[in-house]
């Protein structure tokens, strides 16, 4: 049986909204939406939430997730990668427990929106696919990056180059190629890859989900229109 853990990160320190991670949403703290939906999962063999908050890991546990050890603080700052506090949380489990999963499954607390059976299809997506290094949900991206510029010396360069289409930035967007917004809805990967050095490897299957649901909370109005969704569907709620 493969062994497949959940990870969810969740530092204690927000800039755009203060102790985001543990913020109410419809009677729950943020968080437990990522708990709950791990828990649900028929796949998930363990959940442990990554944090360096106290306050953070009283509420995880609440809610059923493990948490090991705290998060060494140099590991919860702006500019900290996810996957810097990956390798340090598996290699801390394979020291102290001998403790090896194969998968791992990233649920972002500031993607609160997941429906039932999400997650074992994208875990069965890798499962079934053994040259798939990773999955990622994607959504279709609201804006085409063909259109979009940069300035370098007060001067417009396209921030795409594509030898094959000319001037794409004056072409009709359906002629344009379709492209994909990375959610941090759901994100699977193989332990393997985050010891070689990447959160993904270079095989990324894609898991699509319903725009409508692909909330990340980074603002007040965001968490504001988190809330307003998960009242409305039937989506996975502690």
């Amino acid at each position: 049986m493969t062994e497949i853990l959940a990870i969810i990160p969740a530092r204690g320190g927000s800039k755009g909204i203060p102790k985001k991670n543990i913020r109410m949403v419809d009677g729950h703290p943020l968080i437990s939406y990522s708990i709950q939906a791990a828990l649900e999962s028929k796949s998930i063999n363990r959940i442990i939430c990554s944090t360096d908050s106290k306050n953070i890991r009283n509420i995880a546990q609440k809610y059923g997730a493990e948490v090991p050890s705290l998060r060494p603080l140099e590991l919860a700052q702006d500019n900290t990668s996810d996957l810097d506090t990956f390798y340090w949380l598996l290699n801390e489990l394979k020291d102290k427990e001998n403790y090896k999963p194969e998968i791992i499954v990233q649920l972002r607390p500031t993607s609160p929106i997941r429906l039932r059976g999400q997650i074992d299809e994208a875990i069965e997506l890798l499962i079934n696919n053994q040259a798939v290094d990773s999955v990622r949900s994607v959504t279709p991206a609201k804006a085409t990056p063909y259109k979009m510029w940069k300035i370098k010396d007060k001067i417009l360069y396209p921030l795409l180059e594509n030898n094959k289409l000319k001037e794409p930035y004056n072409m009709p967007r359906q002629q344009l190629p379709e492209v994909w917004w990375q959610t941090g809805t759901i994100d699977i990967t193989r332990a393997k890859n985050i010891f070689s050095g990447t959160m993904t490897g270079k095989i990324i299957k894609p898991y699509i989900i319903d725009a409508e649901h692909a909330v990340d909370i980074d603002q007040i109005e965001s968490l504001d229109e988190a809330e307003r969704i998960i009242k409305s569907i039937n989506c996975i709620k502690p």
